[in-house]
């Protein structure tokens, strides 16, 4: 029996006159009789349901939402009622895993701050499709690199090659027209040092932010970052370009390290006060690098080396919509007033920069670089 044909029987048997509301322990016992059993963490969300409604009855509409794996607002506030008690065992008692199913487990308890939420994902995880967004960037990006790598003949501070900026994905200031490279610049960095740190951050942080809220909500705010620091760099460094994806990387760990603040006293993973130490460490010591490398530059150099501002960019992009996007777990982001506010802010930023890159430089009298 499928979902849609279980839904149809549920409500011919159990709501018969479409009151909106079924029974939790009939509905239970229906499912079990016909062998369809729901996975663990959608019986507890039943029963979250059903001690939340003073009748024990369960909105239709919420069944539906719940089988179909979308979290209602009033199964969320039932929850935080705490209106029934979660099984003692947590998932880390779990025994006889697999390999890949510990490595689910592990990504839970990185990324989810709530034992509800872990065991929610852990039961509804499938393997397909996998997080193939992070995966493919950081794919392309060594292969980009290893091209140009292999064509200048130089693998550490590419961009003091005379050949470097003429490549069509950089993005340079005086080839602003060409609206592509605003984006197509993260394929493009520095050194295999800038490489190796960003591929990094993504596999480490954007392939479990990805494996738990999708690959629509991560390469959004990833191209979000990506794009903002491209367009903040031609604002406030009007001289300068950019490469590497660091505005993207930079807005998925900010979100990430946000999230993990705000929900301190839930998040599991292990040494976590330590690792964020280091991660705050790690990304300082890389905006100090760009910062002296743009300013100082240990190479003779035809132009301005590339700006910083893109990693503040990132960041400031994770710390808001990133932030968003990673509480909204399991809600749909247009439901939330907060997500309209931030892309309201971010649709205001875009505009702002358009109508800048547009008029600025010719008002100003900006000297740029003539283009290579």
């Amino acid at each position: 029996m499928d979902r849609s044909s279980l839904l149809q029987l549920i409500q011919e048997q159990l709501d018969p006159e479409h009151t909106g509301f079924i029974g939790a322990d009939t509905f239970t016992g229906l499912v079990h009789s016909h062998e369809l059993p729901l996975d663990p963490a959608k019986l507890d969300m039943l029963v979250a349901l059903a001690q939340s409604n003073e009748r024990g009855q369960v909105c239709y509409q919420e069944l539906v939402d719940l089988i179909s794996s979308k979290r209602s607002s009033s199964f969320k506030r039932a929850i935080a009622n705490g209106q029934r008690a979660l099984p003692r065992d947590g998932l880390l008692d779990e025994p006889g895993l697999g390999v890949y199913k510990r490595f689910v487990r592990y990504v839970a308890y990185e990324i989810l701050p709530r034992e509800v939420d872990r065991h929610w994902y852990f039961y509804r995880h499938r393997s397909c499709p996998p997080p193939v967004f992070m995966a493919s960037v950081t794919l392309a990006q060594i292969i980009v690199f290893l091209c140009y790598g292999a064509r200048l003949n130089k693998w550490v501070l590419q961009t003091y090659h005379p050949e470097y900026m003429k490549s069509p994905l950089v993005y340079h200031p005086g080839h602003r027209a060409r609206a592509w490279r605003f984006l197509t610049y993260m394929f493009m960095h520095v050194g295999l040092e800038q490489l190796g740190f960003n591929a990094l951050l993504q596999l480490m942080i954007g392939v479990p932010l990805e494996m738990v809220h999708g690959l629509l909500r991560i390469s959004l705010l990833y191209l979000a970052g990506v794009l903002a620091g491209s367009l903040t760099v031609s604002i406030t460094d009007m001289r300068a370009p950019v490469v590497g994806g660091s505005g993207g990387v930079y807005a998925l760990c900010s979100a990430h390290l946000a999230n993990v603040v705000m929900n301190w006293a839930g998040m599991r993973c292990p040494y976590k006060l330590l690792r964020m130490v280091l991660a705050l460490v790690c990304m300082s010591s890389e905006v100090g690098r760009a910062v002296w490398l743009r300013f100082s530059p240990p190479l003779p150099a035809s132009g301005p080396q590339p700006s910083f501002m893109a990693h503040l960019a990132g960041a400031v992009v994770g710390v808001s919509m990133g932030l968003t996007i990673l509480r909204s777990y399991e809600e749909r982001l247009r439901d939330q007033c907060g997500w309209w506010v931030v892309l309201l802010a971010y649709g205001t930023f875009l505009l702002f920069a358009i109508f800048w890159n547009v008029f600025a430089y010719d008002l100003l009298g900006a000297h740029i670089p003539p283009p290579p």
